[in-house]
Protein backbone atom coordinates (compact mmCIF):
# COMPACT_ATOMS: atom_id res chain seq x y z
CA UNK A 1 0.00 0.00 0.00
CA UNK A 2 3.04 2.45 1.11
CA UNK A 3 4.69 1.77 -2.07
CA UNK A 4 1.56 2.37 -4.18
CA UNK A 5 0.82 5.98 -2.78
CA UNK A 6 4.53 6.94 -3.22
CA UNK A 7 4.34 5.76 -6.96
CA UNK A 8 0.65 8.10 -6.84
CA UNK A 9 2.64 10.54 -5.30
CA UNK A 10 5.81 10.90 -7.63
CA UNK A 11 3.09 10.52 -10.72
CA UNK A 12 1.09 13.66 -9.43
CA UNK A 13 4.32 15.33 -8.74
CA UNK A 14 5.53 15.29 -12.33
CA UNK A 15 2.09 15.70 -13.53
CA UNK A 16 1.79 19.53 -11.54
CA UNK A 17 5.50 20.71 -11.74
CA UNK A 18 5.98 23.27 -13.41
CA UNK A 19 7.07 23.50 -17.08
CA UNK A 20 10.57 24.57 -17.76
CA UNK A 21 11.90 26.07 -20.99
CA UNK A 22 14.58 23.76 -22.69
CA UNK A 23 17.65 25.16 -23.36
CA UNK A 24 19.68 25.44 -26.44
CA UNK A 25 23.51 25.61 -26.75
CA UNK A 26 23.48 29.14 -26.80
CA UNK A 27 21.92 29.16 -23.46
CA UNK A 28 18.50 30.76 -25.03
CA UNK A 29 14.89 29.04 -24.08
CA UNK A 30 13.87 27.96 -27.29
CA UNK A 31 10.59 26.92 -28.76
CA UNK A 32 10.50 24.09 -31.61
CA UNK A 33 7.67 26.62 -33.50
CA UNK A 34 10.43 29.59 -33.93
CA UNK A 35 11.95 29.63 -37.31
CA UNK A 36 14.99 29.12 -38.17
CA UNK A 37 16.16 31.33 -41.14
CA UNK A 38 19.69 33.02 -42.24
CA UNK A 39 18.86 36.57 -40.27
CA UNK A 40 18.76 38.02 -43.32
CA UNK A 41 15.92 40.39 -42.26
CA UNK A 42 14.48 41.61 -45.09
CA UNK A 43 14.06 37.59 -46.57
CA UNK A 44 12.62 36.96 -43.32
CA UNK A 45 10.06 39.46 -43.90
CA UNK A 46 9.26 38.42 -47.24
CA UNK A 47 8.95 34.82 -46.23
CA UNK A 48 6.62 35.78 -43.51
CA UNK A 49 4.44 37.60 -45.59
CA UNK A 50 4.42 34.81 -48.15
CA UNK A 51 2.74 32.29 -45.34
CA UNK A 52 0.30 34.96 -44.25
CA UNK A 53 1.72 35.95 -40.82
CA UNK A 54 4.09 38.86 -39.57
CA UNK A 55 7.50 38.75 -38.87
CA UNK A 56 8.59 39.34 -35.09
CA UNK A 57 12.03 38.89 -33.68
CA UNK A 58 12.36 38.37 -30.34
CA UNK A 59 15.98 39.31 -28.75
CA UNK A 60 17.28 37.57 -25.60
CA UNK A 61 20.21 36.97 -23.18
CA UNK A 62 21.48 34.06 -21.42
CA UNK A 63 20.40 33.76 -17.68
CA UNK A 64 17.75 36.42 -18.32
CA UNK A 65 14.96 35.32 -15.69
CA UNK A 66 12.61 37.71 -17.27
CA UNK A 67 13.05 35.44 -21.05
CA UNK A 68 12.86 32.24 -19.00
CA UNK A 69 9.70 33.24 -17.54
CA UNK A 70 8.03 34.92 -21.10
CA UNK A 71 8.95 30.94 -22.00
CA UNK A 72 7.43 29.43 -19.09
CA UNK A 73 4.13 31.39 -18.35
CA UNK A 74 3.82 33.12 -21.67
CA UNK A 75 4.77 31.03 -24.90
CA UNK A 76 3.77 28.23 -22.87
CA UNK A 77 0.46 28.90 -22.78
CA UNK A 78 -2.14 27.21 -25.70
CA UNK A 79 -4.02 30.94 -26.47
CA UNK A 80 -0.68 32.70 -26.42
CA UNK A 81 1.14 30.04 -28.11
CA UNK A 82 -1.45 29.27 -30.82
CA UNK A 83 -1.97 32.55 -32.10
CA UNK A 84 1.48 33.70 -32.13
CA UNK A 85 2.58 30.65 -34.03
CA UNK A 86 -0.67 30.82 -36.38
CA UNK A 87 0.11 34.69 -36.95
CA UNK A 88 4.03 35.07 -36.98
CA UNK A 89 7.22 33.91 -37.72
CA UNK A 90 8.99 34.35 -35.04
CA UNK A 91 12.91 34.42 -35.54
CA UNK A 92 15.15 34.16 -32.20
CA UNK A 93 18.06 36.68 -32.15
CA UNK A 94 20.81 36.20 -28.79
CA UNK A 95 21.61 39.73 -27.30
CA UNK A 96 25.07 38.85 -27.37
CA UNK A 97 25.88 36.23 -30.14
CA UNK A 98 27.97 36.16 -33.19
CA UNK A 99 25.81 34.56 -35.41
CA UNK A 100 25.62 36.99 -38.99
CA UNK A 101 22.72 39.33 -39.62
CA UNK A 102 21.66 40.89 -42.65
CA UNK A 103 20.05 44.58 -41.71
CA UNK A 104 16.92 45.81 -43.98
CA UNK A 105 19.20 48.34 -44.73
CA UNK A 106 21.52 46.01 -46.09
CA UNK A 107 24.45 46.24 -43.30
CA UNK A 108 26.20 42.87 -42.67
CA UNK A 109 26.65 42.67 -38.79
CA UNK A 110 26.50 39.96 -35.58
CA UNK A 111 23.59 39.76 -33.57
CA UNK A 112 25.31 41.54 -31.07
CA UNK A 113 26.53 44.36 -33.17
CA UNK A 114 22.77 44.32 -34.80
CA UNK A 115 21.55 44.45 -31.24
CA UNK A 116 23.49 47.72 -30.44
CA UNK A 117 23.42 49.45 -33.75
CA UNK A 118 18.89 49.19 -33.04
CA UNK A 119 19.52 50.22 -29.46
CA UNK A 120 17.99 47.46 -27.25
CA UNK A 121 19.15 46.86 -24.03
CA UNK A 122 16.72 45.10 -22.35
CA UNK A 123 15.73 40.87 -23.29
CA UNK A 124 13.51 39.81 -24.29
CA UNK A 125 12.40 42.68 -26.70
CA UNK A 126 10.12 41.63 -29.41
CA UNK A 127 10.41 43.76 -32.18
CA UNK A 128 7.09 43.77 -34.86
CA UNK A 129 8.21 44.37 -38.83
CA UNK A 130 6.50 45.71 -41.48
CA UNK A 131 5.21 43.36 -43.92
CA UNK A 132 7.35 44.72 -46.59
CA UNK A 133 10.64 45.09 -45.94
CA UNK A 134 11.87 48.55 -46.31
CA UNK A 135 15.53 49.14 -48.02
CA UNK A 136 16.59 52.10 -46.82
CA UNK A 137 16.12 52.09 -43.45
CA UNK A 138 17.92 49.86 -40.39
CA UNK A 139 15.41 47.45 -38.01
CA UNK A 140 15.08 50.06 -35.67
CA UNK A 141 13.57 52.54 -38.19
CA UNK A 142 11.31 50.14 -39.82
CA UNK A 143 9.94 48.72 -36.64
CA UNK A 144 5.95 49.08 -36.42
CA UNK A 145 6.39 48.46 -32.61
CA UNK A 146 8.49 47.05 -30.30
CA UNK A 147 7.88 45.42 -26.56
CA UNK A 148 10.49 45.87 -24.27
CA UNK A 149 10.83 43.29 -21.55
CA UNK A 150 7.89 40.66 -20.10
CA UNK A 151 4.32 41.34 -19.70
CA UNK A 152 1.48 39.80 -18.06
CA UNK A 153 -0.67 37.39 -20.53
CA UNK A 154 -3.24 39.89 -22.04
CA UNK A 155 -0.68 42.98 -22.42
CA UNK A 156 1.71 40.68 -24.22
CA UNK A 157 -1.28 38.57 -26.28
CA UNK A 158 -2.88 42.27 -27.06
CA UNK A 159 0.23 43.52 -28.32
CA UNK A 160 0.42 40.50 -31.10
CA UNK A 161 -3.31 41.40 -32.09
CA UNK A 162 -2.94 45.00 -32.01
CA UNK A 163 0.06 44.97 -34.54
CA UNK A 164 -1.71 42.01 -36.47
CA UNK A 165 -4.53 44.07 -36.47
CA UNK A 166 -1.79 47.28 -37.92
CA UNK A 167 -3.33 49.25 -34.89
CA UNK A 168 -0.38 51.38 -35.60
CA UNK A 169 -1.38 53.05 -38.28
CA UNK A 170 -4.89 53.89 -36.57
CA UNK A 171 -5.83 56.57 -34.65
CA UNK A 172 -6.23 54.14 -31.44
CA UNK A 173 -2.68 53.93 -29.61
CA UNK A 174 -1.75 50.16 -28.08
CA UNK A 175 -2.45 51.27 -24.18
CA UNK A 176 -6.28 52.13 -25.19
CA UNK A 177 -6.42 49.10 -27.24
CA UNK A 178 -4.91 47.27 -24.64
CA UNK A 179 -7.71 49.24 -22.00
CA UNK A 180 -10.82 48.00 -24.52
CA UNK A 181 -10.37 44.88 -24.74
CA UNK A 182 -9.42 44.08 -20.75
CA UNK A 183 -12.55 46.14 -20.36
CA UNK A 184 -14.78 43.94 -22.57
CA UNK A 185 -13.23 40.71 -21.26
CA UNK A 186 -14.23 41.62 -17.70
CA UNK A 187 -17.80 42.66 -18.87
CA UNK A 188 -18.13 39.43 -20.32
CA UNK A 189 -17.14 37.53 -17.12
CA UNK A 190 -13.74 36.21 -18.99
CA UNK A 191 -11.72 37.97 -16.55
CA UNK A 192 -10.85 39.50 -12.99
CA UNK A 193 -7.56 41.09 -13.11
CA UNK A 194 -5.05 41.08 -15.71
Amino acid sequence: MLKAAFALLALLTVAIAPAFAETGDDGLHKEDWFSLTFRDVGEDIAQAKSQGKRLAIIIEQRGCIYCRQMHEKLLSDPEVRDYIKANYMVVQYNMFGDEEVTDTDGAVLTEKTATRKWGYLFTPTIVFLPEDAPQDKPVAQAAVAVMPGAFGKWTFLDMFKWVREKGYETDEPFQIYHARHIAEARAAGKLDAE
